[in-house]
C-alpha cells in the first residue's frame, strides 16, 4: 500500500471517528495471562507423614495474621510495631503515594488546559524597521503602552485513545506497586518472625548447654572426688575437665547468634535496639504453631501472592503503552481559544469595546519521522513480551516455593519427632551409665560417651524445634499470608 493510500485511509478513519464523536482506543486490548495451574500441591514427600504436620490440603486460605497462631505476645508486638515504623515500609508507602500522583497527572489529560495571565508594556518603535516588526509598537519612533490580561485554553480530543491508553497504563502501575507494598509487608513480617525465632533458638541452645554443663560439672566434681580418694584415674579427671570447657566455650557463640538476629530485628522495625532489649533478651521459649495451615488450592495461591499479583499488573501497563506508542501514527486533533482584554490607555482597558477572544480546532500530524513511531511500538510490544515472561517466572517461583516449603516443614516434624525420642533415650543411658560409674562397675568412658550423646541430642532437638517454626515462617510466606490483614489500614495511611 502506497503512502498516499495510506494517508488517506488514516484521514478517513479520522474524520470517522470525529464524527461519530469518538472511537475505540488503538493498540491490543489486554488480556489476563492464563498460566497452567496443578489441580493440588504435591505436599510432602512418600515416606513422610502427612499427620505429623499442621497440613491442611484443600483447606481454604484465610487472610487472618497468620503469627497469631504462634501464640507469642512479644513477637504481635514486635511484628505491630514494624508495621508503624519500619523504613522499607515508610519507603513503599511513598512509592504508592508517587504511583497515585501519576495517575492523576494522566487522568488530567482528559480535560482541557487553560492558563490566565495579564501583562503591561511600555513599547518604543524603532526608526530603523517599519511598523509591524516585533518587538516593535505603533509605529518608528513612537511611545505607546499596552495594557492585556486574559486566559486560553487549550484540549486535545482523544479520537485514537493515546489519552485512554496513557491513563490506563498508569492506573495499572500504580496497582501493581500497591502490589509491591504488599510484598514488602509480606517479607518484612516473615523476617521479623525469622529471627525473632532465630533469637529464641539461640536461647534454647544456651539454656540447653548451660544445663548440660551444670551436669559435667557436677560430674567432674565427683570425678575429682574420686581421683582424690585413689578411686578413679587422673586420665578420668582430665576427660571430664575437657568436657566441661568445651560447653562453655560454645556458650559465647551462641550469645553471639542471639545478638546478631535481636539486632536485626531492631532495624527491621526500625528502632533502636535499646527499646526492645528487655523484650528479646528476657528468655522465651520457641514459639510452635497452635493451629493448621491453610494451604489452599494451587489456583488460590496466584491471587494471594502479591509479587504475582504485581507482574500482571505490569503486564497491563506495558500493554497499554503499546497503545500509547500507536496513536502518534494517527493525527492529533485539539481545540484551542483565548480570550480576555488589551488596550493601550487604561482608562478603556476594563470597557467591553477592549475585549477579544480567539477558537478554533487545529489537527497535528507526524507525516515523517523516520520510523520512530514504529520502532517505539515495537519497543513496547517487547517490553509487554518481557513483562509476560516475569509474570510467568513468578508463577513458577511460586509453586516452587510452596511446595519446597511444605516438603521442608514435614520433614522438619518428622526428624524433631525422632530427635525427641533420642534425647529421651540418651537422657536414659546416661543415668544408667552414671550409676553404674558410681558403683565403680563402669569406667568412665561410658559416662562420657553418655553425656556426649546426650548433648549432642539436646542440642540437635533445640535446633529441629527453631527450625521446624522456620519452615512454617517460610510456609506461610511462600502461600502470601499474612498482608491482606494490614492492607486496609496501610492504603488508609498511604492516602493521607
Amino acid at each position: 500500500m502506497s503512502w498516499t493510500q495510506r494517508t488517506w485511509r488514516r484521514g478517513t478513519l479520522a474524520v470517522l471517528c470525529l464524527l461519530a464523536g469518538g472511537c475505540l482506543a488503538v493498540g491490543p486490548n489486554y488480556t489476563a495471562p492464563k498460566p497452567q495451574v496443578p489441580a493440588s500441591f504435591v505436599g510432602a514427600p512418600v515416606g513422610a507423614s502427612r499427620a505429623a504436620g499442621p497440613i491442611a490440603a484443600g483447606v481454604p486460605p484465610i487472610d487472618d495474621a497468620w503469627w497469631e497462631s504462634l501464640q507469642d505476645p512479644v513477637l504481635d508486638t514486635l511484628l505491630t510495631q514494624a508495621l508503624k515504623s519500619s523504613p522499607s515500609i515508610a519507603e513503599a508507602q511513598a512509592r504508592v503515594r508517587e504511583a497515585r500522583a501519576l495517575a492523576g497527572i494522566a487522568g488530567a489529560g482528559r480535560f482541557p488546559v487553560a492558563d490566565a495571565g495579564g501583562l503591561y508594556t511600555r513599547n518604543l518603535g524603532s526608526e530603523n524597521v517599519p511598523t509591524g516588526v516585533p518587538p516593535g509598537g505603533l509605529g518608528p519612533g513612537i511611545h505607546s503602552n499596552l495594557w492585556q490580561a486574559g486566559f486560553d485554553a487549550s484540549w486535545e480530543m482523544d479520537v485514537f485513545g493515546g489519552v485512554r491508553r496513557t491513563i490506563e497504563a498508569a492506573n495499572a502501575n500504580y496497582e501493581a506497586v500497591t502490589e509491591d507494598r504488599a510484598d514488602v509487608v509480606l517479607t518484612l513480617l516473615a523476617e521479623v518472625a525469622r529471627n525473632y525465632v532465630e533469637v529464641r533458638g539461640a536461647q534454647r541452645r544456651i539454656e540447653v548447654a548451660r544445663k548440660d554443663l551444670a551436669i559435667e560439672q557436677d560430674l567432674e566434681t565427683l570425678t575429682q572426688s574420686l581421683f582424690n580418694a585413689g578411686l578413679a584415674p587422673r586420665q578420668d579427671l582430665l576427660r571430664a575437665q575437657a568436657q566441661v570447657s568445651h560447653i562453655e566455650a560454645a556458650i559465647p557463640d551462641f550469645d553471639t547468634d542471639a545478638r546478631a538476629a535481636a539486632y536485626r530485628i531492631a532495624a527491621l522495625v526500625g528502632r533502636p535496639f535499646g527499646e526492645i532489649e528487655a523484650e528479646l533478651t528476657a528468655s522465651r521459649p520457641i514459639p510452635q504453631a497452635a493451629s493448621e495451615v491453610p494451604v489452599g488450592m494451587p489456583s488460590e495461591l496466584l491471587q494471594r501472592r502479591p509479587d504475582v499479583r504485581a507482574a500482571e499488573r505490569r503486564i497491563a501497563a506495558a500493554n497499554a503503552r503499546i497503545g500509547v506508542a500507536q496513536s502518534d501514527l494517527y493525527p492529533h486533533f485539539s481545540l484551542t481559544g483565548a480570550a480576555g482584554i488589551e488596550s493601550l490607555s487604561f482608562s478603556s482597558f476594563a470597557t467591553a469595546s477592549s475585549g477579544y477572544y480567539q477558537i478554533g480546532p487545529g489537527i497535528t500530524w507526524r507525516i515523517f519521522d523516520a520510523g520512530a513511531v514504529r520502532f517505539r511500538v515495537r519497543a513496547e510490544s517487547a517490553r509487554t513480551d518481557a513483562a509476560l515472561a516475569d509474570y510467568e517466572r513468578s508463577v513458577l517461583d511460586a509453586f516452587r516455593d510452596v511446595e519446597t516449603a511444605l516438603v521442608s516443614y514435614a520433614n522438619e516434624k518428622v526428624r524433631r519427632d525422632e530427635l525427641a525420642a533420642e534425647a529421651t533415650a540418651d537422657a536414659k543411658a546416661t543415668e544408667i551409665a552414671k550409676l553404674l560409674y558410681e558403683k565403680g562397675v563402669e569406667s568412665f568412658l561410658p559416662v562420657l560417651d553418655a553425656e556426649r550423646a546426650l548433648y549432642a541430642a539436646d542440642d540437635a532437638l533445640a535446633q529441629s524445634e527453631r527450625d521446624s517454626t522456620l519452615a512454617l515462617i517460610a510456609l506461610y510466606k511462600s502461600l502470601g499470608g499474612g498482608w491482606q490483614s494490614v492492607s486496609a489500614d496501610l492504603s488508609e495511611r498511604g492516602s493521607r
